[in-house]
């Protein structure tokens, strides 16, 4: 779907949907237990979609209620599940597929993965390396990942003890083996190899797994003990609003657009909160750098607000951005020189000088977050936008064009 986009001013309130990272965390925890949660406020969105879709073939019990929460029936406690090793569709979420891998090899004792877009492409090495060096058998063919604990159904396919793997790509994997550890019979500790990225997403995996009785505590920085022998308790829970999709309508806000951001915890362990700050740090004149290590998922709305306003911004510590939907560094820089901007990416970075956008075309490379990021720019354009495969907004944010017309945004279908 193209849409092209008239310049207008957006004005109204919009809560933000629920979170897509708590929201997954939540599921997963929730499908561990021994028993039935119930979960409010989840998105249908396809990212989402892809973790039910994986946890219903792990064997979880999924049941929408009519109130619109969800009931799961947990698989129980570290029971491995008899019959043949399951295929997980992931779509395009690399959270559900990093998530999974170790929950898989707990519940199943093996697994085959699948996905789309880049998703197969996405970095899966630290778990290579420590599965591998863990006795477990990894094979990556034709889009399909298989991994095997090669214990039968008679045993754990993992150990417990010290697992330890680089913090500086993705605290995904981390996540991963902390919903797995706690359900392995002796105590583990999860320890980053590297400084670590992204904590505070492990801060929202550690609350998930707090709502299901499940204990970890921060030995020091780089550090996790994860006491063996736990089992998940139902647990009822509702996502919070999420920061990382309020990112956009900061930035409509700061491009003079009256949007009010309604329905967000500023206590929130979500690290995306930090939007609010650096709106407010790219709101003052003159050069600016922000780091981007800890907020991954906030550069394209920051790049927006970075384009129009009076100085140079330099957003650092940006590498892992090229793998993500599309390489976001490339892209992002892509879409604001489409529309009359400046931008320059670097290996690690991306450079944006303020001043005015013209407007143009934009192709969203199949990445949610520059369509996204393109509809907030034209907003500030001179001229018409027209987005390039719009529809894969559906990835996180399904009704973002609907909210988007409601605050007042033209838009045209081609």
């Amino acid at each position: 779907m193209d849409l092209q986009i008239i310049p207008k001013k957006l004005s109204g309130a919009v809560t933000p949907p629920p979170s897509k990272s708590q929201a997954h965390r939540l599921l997963i925890a929730a499908a561990l237990s021994g028993g039935r949660s119930v979960l409010h406020g989840l998105a249908d969105s396809q990212d989402i979609q892809a973790t039910r879709r994986c946890l219903t073939a792990l064997g979880a019990g999924m049941e929408d209620l009519p109130d619109g929460g969800l009931r799961i029936h947990g698989l129980g406690n570290s029971v491995v599940q008899a019959g043949p090793a399951p295929i997980l569709d992931c779509g395009e979420s690399g959270s559900t597929l990093r998530f999974l891998i170790p929950v898989a090899l707990l519940v199943q004792g093996e697994a085959s993965f699948t996905g789309r877009g880049r998703l197969m492409e996405r970095p899966l090495k630290p778990y290579e390396d420590l599965f591998r060096e863990k006795g477990v058998a990894w094979k990556l063919e034709d889009n399909v990942l298989t991994v095997n604990g090669g214990r039968g159904y008679d045993a754990l396919a993992l150990d417990s003890g010290a697992y330890r793997l680089p913090g500086n790509v993705s605290s995904q994997f981390f996540t991963g083996l902390l919903f797995a550890l706690p359900l392995l019979n002796g105590d583990s500790i999860l320890v980053s190899t590297t400084p670590l990225e992204s904590r505070d997403y492990l801060e929202m995996t550690r609350q998930a797994l707090a709502a299901a009785g499940v204990t970890t505590r921060w030995a020091d920085e780089n550090t996790l003990c994860v006491p063996g022998g736990q089992a998940y308790q139902p647990f009822t829970a509702t996502a919070e609003a999420d920061w990382s999709q309020a990112g956009f309508w900061y930035a409509a806000d700061f491009l003079d657009s009256q949007v009010e951001t309604r329905g967000l915890d500023p206590d929130s362990a979500q690290g995306d909160k930090v939007v609010s700050e650096l709106y407010w740090k790219l709101a003052r004149p003159g050069d600016a750098e922000i780091d981007v290590s800890g907020c991954p998922d906030l550069l394209p709305p920051l790049a927006v607000m970075a384009a129009v306003r009076s100085g140079t911004t330099c957003f650092t510590n940006a590498a892992r951005l090229r793998m993500k939907e599309s390489d976001r560094l490339a892209t992002t820089a892509a879409a604001l020189t489409a529309l009359g901007g400046r931008a320059e990416e670097g290996p690690d970075f991306l450079t944006v000088r303020g001043g005015p956008l013209a407007g143009g075309t934009v192709d969203c490379a199949n990445d949610h977050r520059i369509a996204m990021a393109a509809a907030i720019a034209a907003t500030a354009c001179s001229g018409p936008v027209t987005v390039l495969g719009a529809e894969c907004v559906q990835k996180s944010y399904p009704d973002f064009w609907e909210v988007y017309k409601t605050l007042g945004g033209d838009i045209h279908v081609l």
